[in-house]
């Protein structure tokens, strides 16, 4: 099993920066992929990015490309998303994920992670 806490929401002005964190424990050893999801007010969960545990390969939504960068540091079992150039659209809670099977691809389907952390409120204000 894999456990995932999740920190660094807030509130930040529109054109700010939020760094989110996300800490894994438990099997970490057996996670292939984590991803950043989030669900806006009203909306479906969507993805946001994704990071290969071993080989770092990284994917991300077209809404995001260029201002969100997505991390991990393998020796601390930690994701990281750095949201830069915030926009009001961006407000949504923010969730991450973990993979323990190998699927490929972008992973950026809901059903390819196994465990989800509690979601962490990013708001933008305009």
């Amino acid at each position: 099993q894999v456990q995932l806490v999740e920190s660094g929401g807030g509130l930040v002005q529109a054109g700010g920066s939020l760094r989110l964190s996300c800490a894994a424990s438990g099997r970490t050893f057996s996670m292939y992929a984590m991803g950043w999801f989030r669900q806006a007010p009203g909306k479906e969960r969507e993805f946001v990015a994704s990071i290969t545990w071993s080989g770092g390969s990284t994917y991300y939504a077209d809404s995001v490309k260029g201002r969100f960068t997505i991390s991990r540091d393998n020796a601390k079992n930690t994701l990281y998303l750095q949201m830069n150039s915030l926009k009001p659209e961006d407000t949504a809670v923010y969730y991450c994920a973990a993979a323990a099977n190998w699927y490929g691809g972008t992973w950026k389907r809901e059903y390819q992670y196994d465990y989800w952390g509690q979601g962490t409120q990013v708001t933008v204000s305009s």
